[in-house]
C-alpha cells in the first residue's frame, strides 16, 4: 500500500469528469481503494476522491465519524465505505448550510448548501451493488466527495463567498450557521 500525494485545487485533474471504471473488482481498482484508505488514514480526512490522488476515476471513500453526526434523524455513524461509479439523487428539495473543508483546499473551509437527504447508489470493491438513503453529514459527505468526480470544487457551490475563511480564522471568530440564515448574523 502507499500512501498517496494530494492534488490541491489548481491542478488540472480536480477540474475534469472523472473517468467511468469498467470492472469495480479489477485489481488495480482494488489497490487504488487500499492506497486511498491509507491516504486518508494518514491524514485524517472524513472522505476522499481518486481525483484527488492524480487519479481520474470515478472512485470515492468516506465515512461518518460518531463527532460528525448531526441533530437531523437517521444521521448515524458510518463505517468507511468505498463506492465505485457512484450515483446520487436528491430526496426533496431541503438545504441544509453546514462548515465544509477539503483535502484539496487546505486551511481554508466554507459554508456550503448541500441537500439534507439524498439517494446514492454504487458498486463495492467486491462488485456488490451499494444503494442507501442519507441525511445530514452522511448525505453532505457522499455530495462533497461526488462532486469532485465531476471536477466541482467546494467554493463553487458556496452561495457566499464571505462564509468562505481560513480554518484558524473561523475557529477564533465562529459563525453560527443557523443564525447566519435565520438573519440574525451579518
Amino acid at each position: 500500500m502507499s500512501i498517496l500525494k494530494i492534488a490541491r485545487m489548481g491542478h488540472p485533474v480536480l477540474r475534469r469528469v472523472a473517468d467511468p471504471v469498467a470492472d469495480p473488482t479489477a485489481p488495480d481498482v482494488a489497490q487504488l481503494v487500499r492506497d486511498m484508505i491509507e491516504t486518508l488514514e494518514d491524514i485524517g480526512g472524513v472522505g476522499l476522491a481518486a481525483p484527488q490522488v492524480h487519479v481520474s476515476r470515478r472512485v470515492i471513500i468516506f465515512k461518518v465519524p460518531e463527532a460528525r453526526t448531526t441533530d437531523i434523524e437517521g444521521d448515524a455513524p458510518l463505517p468507511l465505505t468505498a463506492l465505485i461509479n457512484p450515483t446520487i439523487e436528491p430526496v426533496g428539495d431541503a438545504l441544509n448550510l453546514g462548515w465544509e473543508g477539503c483535502l484539496s483546499i487546505p486551511g481554508l473551509r466554507g459554508a456550503v448548501p448541500r441537500y439534507t437527504t439524498i439517494r446514492y447508489r454504487g458498486f463495492a470493491p467486491d462488485g456488490s451493488v451499494v444503494e442507501r438513503e442519507a441525511v445530514g453529514f452522511h448525505a453532505r459527505v457522499v455530495q462533497h466527495e461526488f462532486d469532485h468526480l465531476n471536477g466541482v470544487l467546494y467554493p463553487e457551490r458556496m452561495n457566499d463567498l464571505s462564509l468562505l475563511a481560513f480554518l484558524e480564522e473561523g475557529q477564533k471568530h465562529p459563525i453560527d450557521l443557523a443564525a447566519y440564515a435565520r438573519g440574525e448574523v451579518e
